[in-house]
């Protein structure tokens, strides 16, 4: 009597394998896990109603055919205002997918290849950012004869100074910052150290809001709302969040004037562009962002524009 062959793992299984690498072999956030599984999840979803296989969808049946009846579902879909998927998320998707049939591949399971799952050409948002006169109109609108002022202050000198996410300073405690030699450490996506360097002026503003204060909580930031109640020792209730830091800096562009959407980002978009505008290379701009990789950094290139009419003027012949 003939044994019957054993079936190989569901792609249902090995995502949840996959992702649990994304974590521990490959560093990732877990976050990012979180995002390829809620895309993977949807594409098994999709897949399964295409083929008819549901949840018993195997490595095998993802095909070209499935691949491009998935995509063809993808751009149809709807939410429920009604509304599609965005371009940039639809691409997310297909950047799990490609992700998940490297990692079988490498198991050396039998799927569809990698390279077929082409992405979509995706036009990247021109980046918002100040211009210096622009930060110096946010700044002058800080009354710095408070102890809020003076974090508010401090706050955006160090945004700016740094090129930090907003992520990243609200989780900075006192010692986490070395004021005298003006640089420290912060742990960014994906788990990744950087360092940060910020200028004298940056630091001297966070000096002054430091010895103002009559605490000694650790937070490097704090909320000083009344409404508080201490519910720990550590201050972390009174940590200033990201979207108060959003408030803040909205709050002083609108005082300033300035009509553009200004965001804790808009100030690292800034920080990115000065370094840019004043002669910095690419590579380096990319590590003081932590940027993975350089693609992401280039979204900054529109500030060589200018120099481009400079150059064209200089080594340009003009017929006569």
């Amino acid at each position: 009597m003939n044994e019957e062959l054993e079936e190989g793992p569901k792609v249902q299984e090995l995502i949840q394998d996959f992702i649990e690498s994304l974590e521990i072999e490959k560093g990732r956030s877990k976050k990012t896990a979180e995002n390829y599984e809620r895309y993977l999840l949807r594409f098994l979803e999709i897949a399964g109603e295409i083929s008819g296989k549901d949840y018993d969808l195997g490595p095998e049946d993802i095909t070209q055919e499935l691949l491009r009846k998935f995509r063809l579902k993808l751009n149809r879909l709807e939410d429920e205002r009604g509304e599609g998927l965005q371009a940039i998320t639809q691409a997310y998707h297909l950047v799990a997918l490609r992700g998940f049939l490297k990692y079988l591949a490498q198991r050396g399971i039998k799927s569809l290849e990698p390279s077929l799952v082409e992405l979509p050409h995706v036009t990247r948002k021109q980046v918002t950012f100040l211009q210096y006169d622009e930060i110096e109109r946010l700044l002058a609108e800080i009354d710095t004869e408070t102890e809020t002022g003076l974090r508010d202050r401090a706050i955006i000198e160090l945004l700016f100074s740094g090129g930090l996410r907003v992520s990243e300073l609200t989780k900075l405690n006192r010692d986490s910052i070395n004021l005298s030699r003006r640089e420290f450490i912060v742990r960014g996506k994906g788990n990744k150290d950087r360092p940060i360097f910020i200028s004298e002026a940056a630091a001297n503003w966070v000096e002054q809001y430091l010895e103002k204060r009559t605490d000694t909580l650790a937070p490097l930031f704090l909320n000083n709302s009344r409404n508080l109640q201490a519910v720990d020792t550590s201050g972390d209730y009174r940590r200033l969040t990201p979207r108060s830091v959003e408030r803040i800096v909205q709050k002083y562009a609108k005082l300033a004037g300035i009509t553009k959407h200004v965001s804790p980002h808009t100030l690292r978009h800034s920080f990115a562009t000065d370094l840019l505008m004043n002669g910095a290379d690419l590579r380096s701009v990319q590590a003081m962002l932590g940027h993975s990789d350089i693609s992401t950094t280039q979204i900054y290139t529109h500030v060589t524009d200018p120099h481009l009419k400079e150059v064209h003027e200089k080594f340009h012949t003009e017929t006569e």
